[in-house]
């Protein structure tokens, strides 16, 4: 009897049991079909409306339009510093994939990649020193353009304070491409100069001179260094250095103070103060 009972408790599930499962699946197929769409205008919405589960349908716009915009934002955002990271070219060979609104973003960074590099250009259209002669005066150094610096080293073969310079130039002009550094032997600018005031340097903006630093004794001689000839260029502005203090200011400093050591009357007059 019991194993007969027992086959008959497996055989016949439990009628009531059956019927919940078919309504948690009715359910959930339900749910999940209506949860697909919280936009869908339907009873079991309204329902969920009013619980508070889900937005109004205008609250559900509004959400809806936000992430859009949101979207668009960093999507444009996106395409932006795109553009901005390309160079001409690149521009240039993706300008097929772009539409008219890419187009418009386009042009202006084009636009504005081309004028920077027009200002590089422009800025950075020397870096190396020119020969010039009498002739070339004019030219070169009057009608140079506006608020451009010119510097210009008169000079005479065979005195090695001008080589030296000569030689300085040469990493200046590298080191301040925006400044037209230039040379010439001083006889075919300045007839009859004389090689007493050599070297010389005259230094220019659009046209006019600004300094002069004329005779080997301006220079402190072959000791000479780039700093410092860039600290005495600096001074009239025509370059922008980078130097915090005069390179020549500590020595000149000590020769001061070794001067005042060796004089009597100084040496006399600070006992006294004594």
């Amino acid at each position: 009897m019991g194993l007969v009972g027992g086959w008959r408790g497996r055989s016949s599930p439990n009628p009531a049991r059956l019927v919940r499962r078919k309504l948690r699946a009715a359910l959930a197929s339900f749910a999940s079909s209506v949860l697909h769409d919280p936009n869908a205008d339907t009873e079991w919405n309204d329902i969920l409306r009013r619980k508070g589960i889900l937005p109004s349908k205008e609250s559900w716009k509004d959400l809806e339009k936000q992430a859009e915009e949101e979207e668009q934002r960093v999507l444009q955002q996106s395409l932006v510093k795109t553009y901005e990271d390309m160079t001409l070219e690149e521009l240039e060979d993706n300008e097929d994939e772009f539409n008219e609104e890419d187009e418009r973003a386009v042009a202006m960074y084009r636009q504005q990649r081309l004028a920077e590099w027009k200002a590089t250009q422009l800025k950075n259209k020397f870096g190396e020193v020119l020969e010039i002669s009498g002739q070339d005066y004019v030219q070169e150094v009057t009608k140079a353009g506006e608020g451009l610096w010119v510097i210009l080293h008169l000079y005479r073969q065979g005195i090695p304070l001008c080589a030296l310079i000569n030689q300085h130039f040469i990493g200046l002009a590298r080191k301040f491409p925006d400044v037209k550094f230039i040379k010439a032997i001083s006889t075919t600018c300045i007839p009859n100069y004389p090689d007493r005031n050599l070297p010389t340097i005259f230094v220019y903006l659009e046209g006019d001179i600004k300094a002069q630093f004329i005779g080997p004794l301006v220079f402190g001689g072959m000791n000479l260094t780039m700093d410092e000839l860039e600290w005495k260029l600096s001074e009239s502005g025509a370059v922008k250095t980078s130097l915090e203090e005069n390179p020549k200011k500590p020595i000149e400093d000590v020769l001061l103070s070794s001067v005042l050591c060796s004089d009597p009357a100084r040496r006399a007059s600070d006992s006294e103060d004594d």
